[in-house]
Parts: C-alpha cells; sequence; structure tokens
C-alpha cells in the first residue's frame, strides 16, 4: 500500500508541484478557450493560447526563483 501511495504522491507532484503554473494555465486555457470563441476571435486562439502560457511559465518561473534566493 505504500508503495502505491507513493506512486500517487509522485504523479501528483508531477502535475501540481507548482500551484501558480497548474491554476493559471487552467485558468488561461479555460479563458481562450470560452472568452474568444464568443468574442469571434476563434481564428487567433493558437498563438493567444501560446503567449498566455509562456508568460504564465515565465510568471511561474520567477516566482520559484525568489523563493529559492530567500
Amino acid at each position: 500500500m505504500k508503495l502505491v501511495a507513493g506512486i500517487l504522491r509522485e504523479l501528483w507532484g508531477l502535475f501540481f508541484d507548482d500551484e501558480l503554473l497548474a491554476l493559471g494555465l487552467l485558468a488561461w486555457v479555460a479563458l481562450v478557450g470560452f472568452g474568444l470563441p464568443a468574442l469571434g476571435l476563434s481564428r487567433i486562439g493558437g498563438p493567444v493560447l501560446f503567449l498566455g502560457a509562456a508568460l504564465v511559465l515565465v510568471a511561474s518561473v520567477v516566482r520559484a526563483g525568489r523563493r529559492l534566493r530567500k
């Protein structure tokens, strides 16, 4: 049972180790997925999704870097 719990804990940490990254990406995907089609801007969804995801990633890396300096 400890082996299964350890595996599940590692899988959870693999995807949800950084809350800002996970929640930020989920929120951005939802916003782009629902917002752009509602505004009639579906054609630019790919680049907007990429740029927003890149910004969320940069914010997460900056936040992690600040945590390591302290």
